[in-house]
């Protein structure tokens, strides 16, 4: 293990080291968080005699999770029995060995947005589609600032009776025995509070608890790491938080950064540790990161240091509108291709969604490939959810959500109406006046001489595939062969299979990669629902995707997806007024908005480039746009290209658009770099553009210190050019 502190930096070891009180490492980015958490793990064990089993690791995504217990095992083989979880996974593990506690039923199901709403539209059959979203966000975030029914819930701002919606909700739901993801916290944090014995051996048990990410917890992750710890009963559990509170981006899922900022105030005698070296970046490009995130006036003090060397200054172009900007990032990305580089070491970010349309359009003109980062995920495909309800209904005869997804799929005539009798029926009332729902497969059983024939018939399959299938389950070889089966017997492959033929698409080849996920697990009840608990966990957030920097893909993202990646060259758009920031943000929000700035950059290890358009379309009208605040903030950074727009000055370079007499000519002279440029394209040389045909020069300039052509094109087109980076898009045509 000492060789393994040998690796370290004085601040990673120090780290590693400390004892005693709370720790709060301030982790900047690249600054080598994983390593210093991964072999904190392993040295407790390996040289501080610390029992593994004792140790709970938690962080926020599967794939941050798999990562940490992968590199403590490699240090420490002990690492191994120590739980290294995510949150909710956490959660689950929690709620399944206390489901009684609970109130759930030990094969409980996880319920995402999708099933919320499904099971809140019962609740609330008038309700729209969209109320019922709302609704489902509303209740959502209420369990993640751990606030139930009978709490004040004005915070949330809601246009509905929440309360009673959200109590109606939470009584349906508790009827199925079943949890949704705001449960796999608050509940486990209600049992500690409430269940003394159980708290008791839970602090016994883990005498050391580290948070991963910890700028991304919400309230009611922070309360259940209260109670974990047991400080408000006197216990003396190690607890180590690690983060960025400059990379707290995610406020719209809960996260609250108040949490990081406070945590030396909650947890009284904390030491912090600030990781400052950066790894990943260049010096430029992480003096701009500082220029951004430094204008926040809520942040802990932090000053990333590069350890990489200079690098290049980051560019920022200024372009007349977003084609000009596409074809700048496409003529960038093209060049460096044709230089011998790979289309993945490219990224290009944007703040929303809707910014991603003209980059996949130029970028099939130009045949560039790429993928965006974030998309309709594996299990989020409707194919895959309907096996996933039949697996979960296997596992739990009571869960509604599951049972009304595959009841009637494919069609056995049983539509919402039969079902709502069935579930009628299914109901039993206890004798506190509780609910909860009878197995359903025997309701349906015991309804089918009631319904109609068709009905009838439908019910009689239903109830016979299902017999089939749990009588199966034992026999088959492992849980794989079972899926298979599932997805078989139930008709879904031949219904899929009808639907691939109409409309191209391969569903049934999804479903057989299901069946492939399932081969690791043995064909048991336990092993069920530790495929379906991977499964659920996988749903939660879109940073939960893997991007193959091998495939020779240019990745497209939008901002939030972004943590946790790192490219060797960054493209981030739309530095505008009301694009980035968005329109109206102020005081924390803005702050934010900032940080998200400040996380995009740090993404960027040799090359950041930055656009901001004087024109955008917005909203099907096009509208003169304003430089990004952030720009100005950071103006000394950037070496500017294109032409800046009237008024914008960069303290650092001493450029200003008047004196460079961008308001009023481009003046007569060119510098002496520019001097090749200018005689080679003149204005009135005839060019041509692989995308756009023929064209001819119609102004040539020297704009601040890049020299600029602008193109008229036979199409009608009009594009401006920077030739000293955009030359080979281009051939002069002489004759």
């Amino acid at each position: 293990m000492q060789d393994y502190l040998k690796i370290l930096n004085d601040e990673q070891r120090a780290a590693v080291v400390h004892e005693g009180s709370s720790l709060l490492i301030l982790a900047g980015a690249g600054s080598g968080k994983t390593r210093v958490i991964t072999t904190k793990i392993a040295y407790l064990i390996g040289q501080k005699n610390v029992d593994p089993w004792s140790i709970l690791s938690v962080t926020f995504t599967k794939k941050a999770a798999n990562e940490m217990k992968e590199r403590a095992i490699a240090l420490e083989p002990l690492s191994s029995q120590s739980q290294i979880r995510t949150f909710h996974s956490f959660g689950s593990w929690f709620l399944r060995k206390y489901s009684e506690a609970a109130g759930l039923e030990s094969s409980f199901t996880v319920y995402d947005d999708n099933d919320m709403a499904t099971l809140l539209k019962k609740v609330l059959p008038s309700f729209k589609t969209n109320e019922i979203k709302a609704a489902v966000k509303q209740i959502s975030l209420a369990k993640d600032y751990c606030l139930t029914p009978e709490d004040d819930l004005s915070i949330l701002g809601s246009e509905f009776d929440i309360n009673e919606i959200y109590a109606a909700y939470q009584k349906r739901l508790r009827a199925t025995g079943n949890a949704d993801f705001g449960d796999l916290i608050m509940l486990p944090y209600q049992i500690l509070d409430r269940e003394s014995d159980i708290a008791s051996y839970i602090h016994n048990r883990f005498r050391v608890i580290m948070v991963d990410e910890y700028q991304d917890s919400n309230i009611a992750q922070y309360k259940l790491l209260q109670k974990l710890s047991g400080r408000e009963e006197g216990n003396d559990s190690y607890v180590c938080v690690v983060g960025d509170d400059d990379q707290s981006i995610y406020k719209f899922r809960g996260a609250e950064v108040q949490n990081i900022l406070t945590f030396p105030d909650k947890f009284p005698g904390t030491d912090i540790i600030r990781l400052e070296r950066n790894y990943r970046s260049t010096e430029k490009i992480l003096e701009t990161a500082n220029l951004v995130v430094k204008k926040n006036e809520h942040r802990m003090e932090k000053n990333l240091i590069a350890e990489r060397g200079k690098g290049k200054n980051p560019v920022l172009a200024f372009l007349g509108d977003q084609n000009a900007e596409v074809s700048f990032v496409a003529d960038l990305i093209m060049a460096a291709k044709q230089a011998g580089g790979s289309y993945s070491d490219w990224a290009v970010f944007y703040r929303t969604n809707n910014q991603s349309g003209g980059f996949e359009k130029e970028f099939l003109l130009r045949k560039i490939p790429y993928q965006i980062f974030g998309s309709l995920k594996f299990l989020e495909r409707e194919e895959i959810k309907d096996a996933l309800s039949y697996l979960a209904l296997c596992a739990n005869q009571k869960d509604e959500i599951s049972f009304r997804r595959v009841i009637n799929k494919p069609v056995r005539g049983i539509g919402e109406k039969t079902q709502d009798k069935i579930m009628e029926a299914a109901v039993l009332v206890k004798e506190d006046g509780s609910t909860v729902f009878d197995n359903l497969i025997e309701t349906v059983r015991r309804k089918a001489p009631e319904l109609s024939k068709k009905a009838k018939e439908g019910a009689e399959a239903f109830v016979k595939l299902f017999d089939i299938l749990l009588a199966s389950f034992d026999k088959s070889k492992n849980l794989s062969d079972f899926v298979e089966r599932v997805i078989s017997d139930s008709g879904l492959v031949e219904y899929y299979k009808a639907e691939d033929d109409i409309e191209d698409t391969n569903r049934v080849d999804n479903l057989e990669e299901l069946v492939n996920t399932a081969v690791p697990y043995e064909c048991s009840m336990q092993g069920l629902l530790e495929f379906l608990d991977a499964i659920n966990l996988e749903r939660t957030l879109a940073e939960e995707n893997t991007v193959d920097k091998t495939n020779g893909l240019v990745t497209l993202s939008t901002l939030h997806n972004t943590k946790g990646l790192e490219f060797n060259k960054v493209i981030i758009t739309g530095l505008e007024e009301g694009v980035f920031p968005r329109q109206d943000k102020t005081g924390a929000d803005l702050e934010e908005e900032r940080r998200l700035f400040y996380v995009g950059i740090t993404r960027a290890k040799d090359e950041l480039y930055v656009t901001s358009t004087s024109n955008r379309c917005l909203y099907g009208k096009w509208q003169p746009m304003r430089p990004s605040l952030f720009l100005r903030e950071a103006a000394s950074a950037f070496k500017v290209v294109g032409q800046a727009p009237y008024g914008f000055s960069s303290a650092g370079t001493g450029f200003n658009a008047r004196k460079a007499g961008l308001s009023a000519g481009y003046g007569v002279g060119y510098r002496a770099e520019h001097v090749e440029l200018a005689a080679k394209w003149a204005k009135g040389v005839k060019v041509f553009h692989d995308d756009y045909g023929y064209g001819v020069i119609v102004q040539a300039r020297e704009n601040s210190e890049e020299f600029v052509i602008e193109v008229q094109f036979e199409n009608g087109g009009r594009k401006k050019f920077l030739p000293q980076y955009q030359a080979k898009s281009l051939t002069i045509i002489k004759d």
